[in-house]
């Protein structure tokens, strides 16, 4: 292989990457796919349909082509889930700071995963499990996964949401967002965006209880220890330096 220029020499296996490579920076149509890889358009079609077929590619509410959820469940399956390795002690010292229920969330298509999870320890709680799949169209955390989608996506998706535009302009300008009995009669939460390398909002985490107990404004109470937390995610998931 090539190390200087990515080239294997097994042609089809190099095109491949190139697409996959081109969806790392966000949702692409075809057009854009072509231009972003500088392969032929029936070239680039045939390809991002194959991986489509192998869940490697997927496709967001407006057609376009975006990475597929096998990247997921590939790199937890190896241990290489970077989100997942950290977020045991991050969310138990949210939890211990809080005295309320930590998780973590993840976006899958047009769910939310709770994929890692610091339960209260006494009381009453908001119990989520680890695995948990909820709508993107309630909560704080689908709040901060849909707040810095592209204006076209984002007015799709509020067709069918509890909350409104007027809602996420404030979670964008706060830098996180708050719920009381949206996702759930009685449930208040506080969530804060996790992001990735390229500062892409890759996670949301969240402290979720009795809205009796988190109040009507629960991020007067809550919010700067989820922004420090997800502060703390997102620190994380910065590449290293190698050494030498």
């Amino acid at each position: 292989m090539d190390k200087g220029t990515g080239v294997s020499g097994v042609g089809v296996l190099d095109k491949a990457v190139l697409v996959l490579g081109a969806l790392e920076a966000g949702p692409a149509s075809l057009a854009q796919l072509v231009t972003a890889t500088g392969l032929a358009r029936p070239t680039a079609h045939r390809l991002a349909v194959a991986l489509e077929h192998h869940r490697l590619v997927g496709r967001d509410l407006q057609g376009r082509f975006v990475l597929g959820d096998r990247h997921a469940e590939l790199a937890a399956a190896a241990g290489e889930d970077r989100l997942v390795a950290v977020a045991g002690p991050l969310l138990v010292t949210l939890r211990d700071e809080t005295n309320e229920s930590a998780q973590l969330y993840r976006r899958h298509g047009e769910h939310r995963v709770c994929i890692a999870v610091a339960e209260r320890l006494h009381g009453l709680r908001d119990t989520v499990p680890v695995g948990a799949s909820m709508t993107m169209n309630a909560g704080s955390a689908a709040q901060v996964l849909v707040a810095w989608d592209d204006p076209q996506r984002l007015a799709v998706e509020l067709h069918a949401s509890r909350f409104d535009a007027a809602t996420l302009a404030g979670v964008r300008r706060r830098g996180w967002a708050h719920s009381v009995g949206e996702r759930e009669t009685g449930v208040a939460s506080v969530s804060a965006p996790v992001r990735g390398p390229s500062g892409r909002v890759v996670a949301a985490v969240s402290v979720s209880g009795p809205a009796e107990r988190l109040g009507r404004h629960p991020g007067r109470r809550h919010a700067e220890a989820v922004l420090r937390t997800a502060a703390a995610f997102t620190a994380a998931l910065r590449p290293t330096d190698a050494p030498g």
